[in-house]
């Protein structure tokens, strides 16, 4: 037979139980506009298209065209996707001749990617 969980209380009856314990979660959070930037890139994330677009890009690097293709997009709409992504340093681009082929920014993204990926599939 499975327990349940006790009950989460709706307040606390002392102001802090563990002054240690909040001391150190304090001192390892980042600062408030590297904060800010940690949150526009889970929301850049929450976009079913930009989140496909970069799992893509996490296989290959692509033209609009092809991005376009395999997320199902117009080549405009992926364009004004990736300047997001882009803006906050996701994405990157190269240009070769006439085109414009994009990537992931570095293996920071590619972790990420993976490791929501897996956390998603358990």
């Amino acid at each position: 037979m499975v327990s349940a969980e006790p009950p989460i209380p709706e307040h606390c009856d002392v102001e802090l139980v563990h002054p240690d314990r909040v001391d150190r979660v304090l001192s390892v959070r980042p600062e408030d506009d590297a904060l800010d930037r940690m949150a526009e890139i889970f929301r850049a994330c929450s976009g079913g298209t930009r989140l496909r677009l970069l799992l893509a890009l996490a296989e290959e690097e692509l033209c609009v065209c092809d991005l376009a293709a395999t997320v199902g997009a117009s080549p405009s709409g992926v364009s004004h996707h990736l300047r997001f992504l882009r803006a906050l340093r996701l994405v990157r681009s190269r240009r070769e001749g006439r085109m414009i082929y994009y990537r992931l920014d570095d293996e920071h993204v590619r972790d990420l990617l993976h490791l929501a990926r897996v956390h998603a599939e358990h």
